[in-house]
């Protein structure tokens, strides 16, 4: 087929069509690209006894063995191995590897044609993973993957009709080197709409936002779940108007919907009108993010993906083995467009509640297929010795869901520790909370008790009520990148 010649044409493109689409950009991208110019995944290939030039679309990543975060950080741990990861061309490697077409074009372009392909493959820019639980990775981009990156937030935008010719959208995503702000940013860029950034509660702080929120009468905001419902509830102190804002884009952190209940609350105290707010799925490993359409009544539609930019995968977590679409599992991804930092069969860690979904959008009419909204951290299922008879598995994103959707509840944390400090005693777990100013004091332990019993048919150890201000120190909402939900003080 031929590739569809607009971000408009591509949603409205048949699912056969896109599926086929895939195939052909994954092939040749494996083929021209990859095997040539990743040291690694030329490794990965000879080593699983594929040949490339026998590789034929998406069906085939299965016969590849999966990317894991291990597999990076392995790889920057010593000079030699530090550019296995990003696509290098050579003279010999492109004479080797490339279609005679391609190799006649770059001899007769010259000048042009050899700026063009240092414009493709010489990396000019870095984004490191948040290094929440390991060291955290760099990610290579060249120019030709900033245009990437500015093409799939500029169809973000698209998606949650950030599009008129007033946007005035305020990024408070932190100032640092890693994908949520540059994304932003770039989209901004991208479109010609204004985006100005804040920094987040650690550069001009929570007030200082707001007094941001005030000169610029924004009508979009975009940040992370927790942050963003802390500014909007401390702009209700301050009286700050919310009235222009139309849009709030949620990243780096899934929202529950209590808690999407909450922002809106805040917002039309500040005399906010019909608000949408939709969250956002990204990761530093594809360097790009998706978006969920916008609904009436703020619910979760699923993110819409791009299939000629990259190929996602659901597979059975314990086996391995693909799933039919439609099918829970884990997601794994594959980039059919960049060059710098690329990776193929990467486990995100995410479990995916429903698989991809393929068909006419209800919400937008779009043909993009989409991943469900229900995302789990495989990693935020934790084995907590609470009994010296046995383990009990907690999943904690789902604690922490809990505890955000509880009216009652203002912020939360939840800690980890050994009773005692004596790491062969059993685990502790503790829920610290701030409640609102209309809860019952009296009440609220039992009922965070109960309810987090309902939901992971585990009690806490200990209920703490803490004032506000105290557990937002804890937390570090305007000192850390990310607010410090859970703290594990358990001995490693």
């Amino acid at each position: 087929m031929a590739r569809p010649t607009s971000w408009k044409a591509l949603g409205q493109t048949s699912t056969a069509d896109l599926k086929r689409l895939a195939d052909e950009q994954l092939t040749r991208f494996v083929r021209e690209e990859l095997y040539p110019f990743s040291r690694h995944y030329r490794r990965v290939f000879d080593e699983a006894g594929v040949d490339p030039r026998k590789f034929n679309g998406v069906a085939d990543l299965a016969r590849l063995p999966f990317t894991t975060k291990q597999d990076l950080l392995r790889a920057q741990t010593t000079p030699e191995n530090r550019y296995d990861f990003v696509l290098r061309p050579s003279p010999e490697l492109i004479k080797q590897h490339w279609p005679f077409a391609r190799k006649l074009a770059l001899v007769l372009g010259g000048a042009g044609a050899r700026e063009a392909l240092r414009y493709r493959y010489t990396p000019n820019f870095l984004t490191f993973t948040t290094g929440r639980s390991s060291e955290p990775v760099g990610f290579a981009y060249t120019p030709h993957d900033l245009d990437v990156l500015s093409e799939a937030i500029a169809r973000m935008f698209d998606v949650v009709q950030v599009t008129a010719t007033d946007e005035r959208i305020v990024n408070l995503f932190p100032f640092a080197p890693h994908l949520a702000f540059w994304a932003v940013t770039l989209g901004g860029f991208k479109t010609g709409r204004l985006v100005v950034p804040s920094g987040g509660g650690k550069v001009m702080g929570t007030d200082g936002s707001l007094r941001l929120f005030e000169r610029l009468n924004p009508t979009a905001i975009v940040g992370t779940p927790g942050f963003t419902y802390h500014l909007l509830r401390r702009g209700n102190e301050l009286g700050t108007s919310f009235q222009n804002v139309r849009t709030v884009v949620l990243g780096a952190e899934k929202t529950p919907p209590g808690l999407k209940d909450k922002m809106l609350e805040c917002l039309r105290a500040g005399g906010a009108g019909k608000v949408r707010i939709v969250g956002t799925y990204g990761f530093t490993e594809a360097r790009m993010a998706w978006a969920e359409c916008p609904t009436d009544d703020n619910s979760s539609s699923g993110y819409h993906v791009y299939p000629d930019l990259g190929v996602f995968e659901v597979v059975d977590p314990k086996t391995g083995a693909v799933l039919p679409d439609g099918e829970t599992g884990e997601l794994v991804y594959s980039t059919i467009s960049g060059h710098g930092t690329c990776v193929m069969r990467y486990r995100t860690g995410d479990m995916c509640v429903g698989g991809i979904q393929w068909g006419v959008c209800p919400h937008c009419g779009r043909t993009l297929p989409r991943i469900a909204s229900e995302l789990r951290r495989v990693s935020e299922t934790h084995a907590l010795n609470l009994t010296k008879i046995k383990g009990t598995l907690v999943d904690l994103s789902a604690m922490g869901q809990t505890l955000a959707e509880m009216r009652e509840v203002e912020e939360w944390q939840v800690v980890l520790s050994k009773r005692n400090d004596d790491p062969f005693e059993v685990d502790q777990l503790e829920v610290r909370v701030a409640p609102r100013k209309d809860a019952d004091r009296e009440r609220i332990a039992e009922q965070i008790s109960t309810r987090l019993h309902t939901a992971t048919e585990v009690a806490p150890n200990k209920v703490t009520l803490l004032e506000l201000d105290e557990l937002l120190k804890l937390l570090g909402m305007e000192t850390a990148m990310k607010e410090q939900r859970y703290v594990d003080r358990r001995p490693k």
